[in-house]
């Protein structure tokens, strides 16, 4: 049976039937409560409950942490992007935990970013230490990773393009919520994480919906073993890992993208972000997202955020 734990400002909850039984332990950080497993599994057989619906939810991640995120992971997502899944490596990046929000709380557009956008992603989140050179297989992935959590990976587009990089367009604060549970599960339990279907709506409209299972390009075993040639790994990081087609951004035309290519960068971008103002997806101020990971059954149930955007 699947554990979902929930954070608020001062507690931690196990999810129940009946409603949230709080976690007797004195854990400050996600790490901490990891490694306090026989008080979660208590509170889960707790009768003493509270409304869940009372409760004033925080990301069950907490921060600092390491935020890790697998780039075009999706092969619906690459070809959106006008590129092909096949030539795709397994590639990451970075961003600042300072951008971990909560479920439930407002994403803030910085006065300056034009174009933002959202990315619905499963989250891994680490139970144990991973040092570098730990030997990851398809055996055992599952014991360095207690759980999984929603997360949304938005991003200001103007300044990722034209910068190349993506840490700073991917790590303003309230850039990542993440939650509202974390669900810890057992190994087989992890056997299903193909069958988890990802589904985003802005203001009620389907923006994105796909299943893990054939479109997923580089599963988390690989992209285990890929961290473990060179980045220590400890309990409470998280691991993002990638979005499906969907998001506002998509590849221009290639007719377009050629003659883009022949013109100065600043020209360039100047003509592509004038194209994009056209385009309807990107978020504005009062939007709400809604992201939910989930399999069709229901046998899994990461729940759903409801985010607002407000502009800075």
């Amino acid at each position: 049976m699947t554990l979902a734990v929930l954070r608020t400002d001062n507690a931690w909850w196990v999810q129940t039937p009946t409603g949230a039984a709080q976690i007797a332990t004195t854990a400050t950080t996600t790490a901490e409560l990891l490694a306090d497993r026989a008080a979660i599994d208590a509170a889960a057989h707790n009768s003493e409950t509270v409304p869940t619906a009372g409760l004033e939810l925080l990301s069950p991640v907490t921060r600092p942490c390491r935020v890790v995120a697998q780039m075009t992971n999706y092969a619906s997502h690459v070809k959106d992007s006008g590129m092909d899944p096949a030539t795709i490596p397994l590639t990451f990046f970075r961003k600042s935990s300072s951008s971990i929000t909560g479920p439930f709380q407002d994403i803030v557009k910085p006065d300056h970013v034009r174009f933002l956008d959202y990315e619905v992603e499963i989250g891994l989140v680490v139970g144990t230490e991973i040092p570098v050179g730990t030997i990851i297989s398809e055996s055992n992935w599952t014991d360095f990773i207690a759980g999984v959590v929603i997360t949304n990976d938005v991003s200001a587009r103007d300044i990722q393009l034209p910068q190349t990089q993506f840490y700073e367009a991917k790590s303003y604060p309230t850039f990542t919520p993440v939650g509202p549970a974390l669900v810890l599960l057992s190994a087989e339990e992890f056997q299903r994480f193909g069958d988890l279907r990802l589904t985003l709506r802005v203001n009620g409209e389907l923006r994105q919906d796909m299943l893990v299972d054939g479109d997923m390009i580089y599963p988390p075993v690989q992209a285990l073993q890929s961290l473990a040639r060179f980045q220590d790994l400890s309990p409470g990081d998280l691991i993002m890992t990638g979005t499906p087609a969907g998001t506002a951004l998509v590849a221009p035309p290639k007719p377009i993208e050629i003659i883009g290519s022949l013109l100065p960068p600043a020209l360039k971008w100047k003509a592509f972000f004038k194209r994009q103002a056209g385009n309807p997806k990107y978020l504005k101020n009062g939007d709400v997202i809604e992201a939910s990971v989930a399999t069709d059954d229901g046998e899994l149930d990461l729940a759903t955020q409801h985010n607002t955007v407000r502009f800075g």
